[in-house]
């Protein structure tokens, strides 16, 4: 199948190569580009552990200036990806909850002990509220946002040729990155297209909601929030 992945990269070539794998033909068009805040302010700590809800916080920990100092502290990852990415990053106690930010936070509570103090590396817009779910559990969160998703206003040449032409299904890893999806199909005038023609293969219930909200034809959602489970999806 020609599936289309709008994922920033290098997250979009991972996927894609794996889509190869499977014996599809992947189209690669990022919608957004992470933008990491390497001089972010963290604060003087300590911390019992870090928190990660995103490979992309991962990367933007990499970056950071205080790292070398954070790499003592125990890493609680939401799933594999982010862990395997926060691995990389030079830090070796690393738990992942492998599922949702829920997941993450029941993870947290098993392990912990309130009030623990907690650095949570975030995103700008975040999926959930980890942070008022662990403080209701009466630890101490301190968020800190080290990286934000600029999206692109209309498609990618890539993405508009193949909703012109032949395109069979397109990936969505978040909400917001299929709001963005139907923002730039909107804008490039090819919205009807964008609902009808492909199948949307969806990491969870609460990332299809735009695209059926919008009216999307066809709406498949992993059996699991995991890249393996949304992958088989398609074959």
């Amino acid at each position: 199948m020609r599936i289309l992945v709008t994922r920033s990269q290098p997250d979009a070539a991972r996927t894609a190569a794996a889509l190869r794998a499977r014996g599809h033909a992947p189209i690669v068009a990022p919608l957004s580009t992470i933008e990491s805040s390497p001089d972010a302010e963290l604060g003087a700590g300590p911390w019992a552990a870090i928190l990660i809800t995103s490979a992309n916080a991962a990367r933007a920990v990499f970056a950071h200036s205080r790292r070398d100092e954070l790499r003592g502290v125990p890493v609680f990852a939401v799933g594999s990806q982010s862990a395997q990415d926060i691995r990389a990053a030079g830090f070796g106690d690393v738990t992942s909850a492998d599922g949702n930010v829920s997941e993450l936070a029941e993870l947290i509570a098993t392990r912990l002990k309130p009030p623990a103090r907690l650095l949570y590396l975030a995103g700008e817009e975040r999926a959930g509220d980890l942070a008022a779910t662990l403080h209701a559990r009466n630890f101490i969160v301190d968020t800190v946002v080290v990286y934000r998703i600029a999206a692109t206003a209309t498609l990618p040449a890539e993405a508009a040729a193949a909703l012109a032409g032949e395109l069979d299904g397109v990936l969505h890893y978040s909400r917001r990155s299929a709001e963005a999806f139907l923002t730039a199909a909107r804008n490039s005038g090819l919205l009807d297209a964008a609902l009808t023609k492909p199948v949307h293969y969806c990491l969870s219930s609460r990332v299809a909601e735009p695209l059926t909200d919008a009216g999307a034809a066809t709406v498949r959602i992993a059996a699991r929030p995991d890249e393996a489970a949304l992958l088989a999806l398609c074959g």
